[in-house]
């Protein structure tokens, strides 16, 4: 089996969201929340079981923790663009909020919830940021209130879409400590444990570096593993099929997907467009209709009609 990479939800859960990584699961949060919210310690709410696995499904493989002040975190990685990904984010947060009232006495005892969605995909097209944070504010004014909602976005791609990037390149863009781990996500086959840059030389990332190198799956979580990393390949594959073919028609198509001409296109269309074509691909390699259906989401018509 090739080299493990963390951006598979599967392997990532098993870096950051087990007992003895959660040094890492902190200085993962430290590196990406405000000083005010920085955690000394955390608890796991729903620490990654193996012996549970066969009963946890892919799509909620996000960690839950609470820190030792109360405030609750929700971190995942998502892999793929799904339809209403900004309405399942806020309703992952709704839920982390809101489930702080089974033990609480009264609304006054409610901590603040902060969500860290790692995203394998272009989200906000307007900013070329690849961390983004959000808050409830005024719409005037931008006063904020409401100061118990925080959600964060961090862009893989953003930081590096560039397969030929090299190790020089890759250094020049570290300014902070979520570089450093945005760094990991993307492009740990440029890293080494024991020979990491000065700039890159920390313990923490040493060990999850470590932890990646010897990360062992059993036989479901391997089978489930290469589904997502076919996945990855499949839809980078296909976004690379149609920016060439647009190319080659003089069209330009940007990440921004949805500017064809200065015209704005549907971005539903283009996300049952891009699932088809996956669709079509994990068809022609032998892959099960019930396989296609779960991986895609599509409806037994659509893949039907397909074959």
């Amino acid at each position: 089996m090739e080299k493990i990479t963390p951006k598979v939800d599967l392997a990532f859960k098993k870096i950051f969201g087990v007992e003895e990584n959660k040094d890492l699961l902190i200085a993962l949060i430290n590196a990406t929340v405000a000083p005010e919210d920085q955690v000394v310690d955390v608890t796991l709410l729903n620490p990654y079981n193996p012996k549970n696995f066969r009963t946890d499904k892919l799509s909620i493989l996000d960690i839950k923790a609470v820190g030792e002040t109360g405030k609750r975190f929700n971190i995942e990685i998502q892999i793929t663009d799904e339809s209403d990904y900004d309405k399942r984010a806020l309703y992952y947060w709704a839920k982390l909020y809101t489930e702080q009232l089974q033990s609480a006495h009264s609304y006054g005892s409610l901590n603040k919830a902060i969500g860290i969605h790692i995203l394998n995909f272009i989200s906000i097209t307007d900013n070329k940021k690849y961390h983004n944070v959000f808050h409830i504010t005024e719409k005037e004014s931008g006063l904020p209130d409401f100061t118990d909602l925080e959600l964060h976005t961090i862009e893989l791609s953003k930081f590096s879409s560039d397969p030929n990037e090299d190790l020089k390149s890759l250094l020049r863009k570290i300014q902070n400590g979520l570089d450093i781990w945005t760094a990991f996500l993307t492009r740990n086959d440029l890293l080494n444990k024991d020979n990491l840059p000065e700039l890159l030389n920390n313990n923490s990332l040493k060990k999850a570096l470590y932890v990646l190198e010897t990360m062992n799956f059993t036989d479901e979580e391997r089978m489930a593993y290469e589904d997502h990393l076919k996945w990855l390949r499949i839809e980078a594959n296909t976004l690379e099929k149609v920016q060439r073919e647009a190319k080659e028609q003089g069209i330009r198509i940007g990440e921004e997907k949805g500017k064809l001409e200065g015209i704005q296109i549907g971005e539903e269309k283009g996300k049952l467009e891009g699932k088809l074509e996956i669709a079509r691909l994990l068809l022609s390699e032998g892959e099960s209709i019930e396989r296609v259906l779960q991986l895609t989401g599509l409806s037994h018509s659509y893949i039907a009609q397909l074959k």
